[in-house]
């Protein structure tokens, strides 16, 4: 390796490490906000919160090493032009491609590792977390359910008003609502003056014990014209025990942007393994409801038309014709309710279809996030290398805007295309690599400008034109004042 390689390499990795600690440690920051809900009010002992905090930094280097190779780059190379070292490089023949060459193959090789780490580190850390998380509440039940506001523990949400007991256990003013099904509808609702946690270390299950309270039940009616008067059932109770499973506990929203989904914790070939399961599952729920749908209507396959010379009786215009008042009301009452009972199977077919479409969107992103890492760490240094060195200003002063423009922009694309993927929007893949292929242009541009020692933004092509017009406007109005 020749001398000027090493200077580069250690100027790069000196600034590389200074800013990605720095930035690491603002996420952790970050990530004790998210979960202060979690850690705050629980009596938790120092080695507990230090655990959970490690078990959750894999889950930053995603959003870390991007931003913190774009941020070293500028600064690198934006010092390296504001001393006039390019130009000294320049003038003994040494280009910006060949200056890069030793920190590409760098990138390169930190690309791998950053593939490595989502592949393998990140998943087992979103296991390890999860069930570091289930164990805390087992040990704790406080923690499964925080005072004062509502705590969503699986088919649950629970609040309760206060928390006493030796470990929190007893809870006075305890409300819940109780989920039908996974769209988040609350049929049924609990309220009990007090309760009490139990728990146990070797079960999963937390047994809420609740004592004088009342359960409010929704009540859907077959009818239709039933369902506008909202029937529901009340009852009272002097005790009453619900179980809850504590392995609920750590199915968060994913609008949250929270951890605990099982996409999370699986590396390639096992996302593969589940994709090719959920794909055949969907599909062989989609031809089993199409067949019984069939049946139902009375389609059947269309069988091979022999001809004949026999001719079909014609069917009569009114099809009702043939049979009494009485039939004829029959008839309506039994296809209208057919109807009825076709569609109400439809629409929630249709809403299991796309929570299974939701998930297999989710896995697919999931997969394709692993090597969007990887290639970002190549488009940050791509950006931020010729960046530098056409600004030509180090330090942290006007790199870190750049940085950070460019890097809200790369994440915004890239949260936005996931979340428009996993609704169906467009395909998993462009949702994921959708950021990378809009600021690839730009980082061909400014590689392009910065070989050609052009500016930024090169501005007689702006102003030339102008004051060309103005020019022909005065040579045209010139002659005319000479002869006044």
């Amino acid at each position: 390796m020749k001398i000027l390689d090493k200077y580069l390499l250690k100027t790069f990795l000196i600034t590389f490490t200074t800013v990605f600690v720095i930035l690491f440690f603002i996420f952790i920051l970050q990530t004790v906000w998210l979960f202060i809900s979690e850690l705050a009010g629980k009596d938790l002992d120092l080695l507990l919160i230090v655990k959970f905090l490690l078990f959750s930094m894999p889950r930053i280097i995603p959003l870390v090493l991007p931003l913190s190779v774009l941020l070293a780059s500028i600064m690198t190379f934006g010092n390296l032009a504001e001393n006039y070292e390019f130009a000294a490089m320049k003038s003994s023949g040494i280009s910006l491609q060949r200056a890069m060459r030793v920190l590409i193959i760098f990138i390169f090789v930190l690309s791998i590792v950053a593939f490595w780490f989502a592949n393998n580190v990140i998943p087992y850390a979103e296991y390890k977390f999860v069930n570091f998380r289930k164990n805390i509440a087992q040990a704790k039940p406080a923690m499964a359910i925080a005072e004062g506001q509502f705590n969503d523990v699986g088919t649950y949400n629970i609040k309760v008003n206060k928390k006493s007991g030796e470990n929190g256990n007893i809870l006075t003013g305890v409300t819940i609502h109780e989920k039908a099904n996974n769209y988040g509808e609350n049929k049924t609702v609990i309220k009990a003056k007090n309760g009490e946690l139990i728990s146990n270390e070797k079960s999963s299950i937390l047994k809420l014990v609740l004592n004088d309270g009342y359960y409010y039940q929704d009540v859907t009616p077959k009818k239709y014209e039933d369902r506008s008067k909202l029937p529901f059932i009340k009852s009272e109770f002097k005790k009453q025990i619900i179980n809850i499973d504590l392995s609920e506990l750590n199915k968060v929203d994913e609008d949250k942007e929270n951890v605990g989904s099982t996409n999370g914790m699986l590396n390639v070939n096992e996302l593969r393994y589940t994709l090719d399961s959920l794909n055949k599952n969907f599909n062989n729920e989609i031809i089993s409801f199409s067949e019984n749908i069939n049946q139902r209507v009375g389609i059947k396959a269309a069988p091979k038309v022999l001809k004949t010379d026999k001719k079909k009786k014609s069917l009569p215009n009114n099809l009702l014709s043939p049979y009494t008042n009485k039939q004829k009301s029959d008839i309506l009452k039994m296809a209208s309710s057919t109807v009825t009972s076709n569609i109400y199977s439809i629409e929630s077919t249709q809403k299991d279809l796309k929570e299974k479409q939701r998930d297999i969107n989710k896995h697919l992103t999931a997969l394709y996030e692993k090597f969007v890492i990887a290639f970002a760490c190549f488009l940050m240094f791509f950006i931020g290398a010729p960046l530098g060195a056409i600004i030509r200003k180090g330090g942290l002063g006007l790199p870190i805007v750049f940085a950070v423009l460019i890097f809200i922009t790369f994440h915004f694309i890239n949260t936005f295309g996931k979340r428009l993927s996993q609704e169906g929007g467009m395909t998993p893949f462009m949702g994921s690599w959708m950021s990378s292929f809009i600021l690839l242009p730009l980082a061909v541009l400014l590689t392009y400008r910065a070989t050609n020692d052009n500016g930024l933004i090169n501005f007689d092509a702006i102003t030339t034109p102008i004051s060309q017009l103005f020019q022909k406007i005065s040579e045209r109005f010139s002659p005319a004042q000479n002869k006044e």
